[in-house]
Formats: structure tokens, C-alpha cells, sequence
């Protein structure tokens, strides 16, 4: 229980700090679980999601990549940015939400970064 409540205060700590600087810029939140890995570009004033992708989706998964390695944090990172900036969003602020930034969480938003969005 103590691993859930210290998770919530990480979670609630990252997104109160978005929330005091973020602009207007949408937010590129991650989830993160044992076998996949989500991202999505949520523009909060509109409480609309602009795009997203994970690796449940059918063009990864058919690329026998496992959802729970770097590679495949990787390739949903260049989606979601390429997915992003058709939409017309450059500029996202990253919501790591209770995850620490290393690992999948770090390789996701590396690739983001190549794939053209700022943060």
C-alpha cells in the first residue's frame, strides 16, 4: 500500500508543477505498465486528447517488438510526435505522471523529441 501512496504523491507532485508553469502548451502524458507503454498530447483547456499511441496498437505489435523494452518505448515516442505534429502541436510540456525519468519513460520521450516536438 505504501508503494501506491508514494506513487500518487510523485504523480500529484510532477502535475502540480505542470499545471504552475505550463502556458498554454498541451501535455504529453505517459502510462506506463508491465507489458505496454501509452503516450498521449492532451490539450487540458479543451479536455480533448490531440494524439496518442501505445503499443497495443496493431503496427507494433505485428513488428514482434514486446511492448515492455526500450525499442518499442522508442517507436510509440516517434509516433505520438509525428501523430502530434500533424495535428499542428510543436511545443508539449511532458507529463511523466509517478514514473521516474529513466528507462522506457526516458527512451519515449527522447524519441519524441527526435520525432520534432519540444519540451
Amino acid at each position: 500500500m505504501a508503494k501506491v501512496a508514494n506513487f500518487d504523491k510523485r504523480k500529484a507532485r510532477v502535475r502540480r508543477s505542470l499545471n504552475a508553469g505550463q502556458g498554454k502548451r498541451p501535455r504529453l502524458s505517459v502510462h506506463r505498465s508491465s507489458q505496454h507503454i501509452y503516450a498521449q498530447v492532451i490539450d487540458d483547456a479543451a479536455g480533448k486528447t490531440l494524439a496518442a499511441a501505445s503499443t497495443m496498437e496493431k503496427d507494433l505489435r505485428s513488428a514482434g517488438k514486446s511492448g515492455a523494452n526500450k525499442s518499442a518505448a522508442e517507436a510509440v515516442g516517434k509516433l505520438v510526435a509525428e501523430r502530434a505534429l500533424k495535428a499542428g502541436v510543436k511545443e508539449v510540456v511532458f507529463d511523466r505522471g509517478g514514473y521516474l525519468f529513466h528507462g522506457r519513460v526516458k527512451a519515449l520521450a527522447d524519441a519524441a523529441r527526435e520525432g520534432g516536438l519540444s519540451f
